[in-house]
């Protein structure tokens, strides 16, 4: 039988204490109506990330490209930063590939500290988005918010004080259209959207977002129907 040290009966009521506050955060704006009632109350959060690796709260987030936008895919305004991560040794060789980090270089163009970078993240949010709800937007969404989950539970906080439970993926979006490319670079092609760089010293969070814009507006393009009453 495990018996519970003054130490780590302390341990464990601030890790619950820190569980409570994350999963009992309030969804952003849950009161709000529906989009397709009253769009102008709603926003759309363009994501992109680059991480260390593949495996989300093994790996880390190193950089976070964001464009707000209405739900037309009209950007309002942008924000890119980079996140120095506490296990640089962790990085893989296919993200090293994919977006050149190197923790020096990181430091020399002034990557922030995760939690300073969820601070410019917040009053980004709410700056921008006000009281609008935001949904959040990705290329295959899953791994995007999964590295936001993380980030945010890093410093026992939750991403789902600023969005939408549902978070909106753009495969999914072309797949119903009849699009079967499950990469950014060959979706972009095949309905003819500039692509982002490739160039890893040129491939960020933000040139992601930006992609993922315009993506999301030649996919809404070409899916538009009138209301069925």
């Amino acid at each position: 039988m495990w018996l519970a040290g003054s130490r780590d009966l302390s341990r464990l009521a601030t890790s619950a204490v820190a569980l409570a506050a994350i999963v009992g955060a309030p969804l952003a704006h849950a009161q709000s109506g529906s989009p397709a009632v009253a769009p102008d109350d709603w926003a759309l959060a363009f994501l992109d990330v680059e991480t260390t690796g593949l495996v989300p709260g093994y790996h880390e987030m190193i950089d976070l490209g964001l464009v707000m936008a209405d739900t037309e895919g009209v950007p309002i305004d942008s924000l890119f930063i980079r996140i120095q991560p506490e296990h640089p040794e962790r990085l893989s060789d296919g993200a090293r590939h994919v977006n050149a980090f190197d923790a020096d270089r990181w430091k020399e163009l002034g990557a922030l500290s995760p939690a300073a970078a969820i601070d410019s993240l917040v009053h980004f949010h709410q700056r921008v988005a006000g009281d609008r709800t935001v949904l959040l937007v990705a290329f295959n969404s899953w791994f995007d918010a999964a590295f936001m989950d993380h980030l945010f539970r890093s410093q026992e906080s939750s991403w789902r004080t600023l969005y939408h439970y549902f978070v909106l993926d753009i495969p999914s979006m072309a797949w119903a259209l009849g699009y079967r490319d499950l990469t950014g670079a060959e979706l972009a092609r095949r309905i003819g959207v500039v692509d982002e760089p490739h160039l890893a010293e040129e491939h960020t969070g933000i040139t992601g977002a930006m992609l993922n814009v315009r993506l999301y507006q030649a996919l809404r393009a070409r899916g538009m129907t009138p209301v069925i009453e």
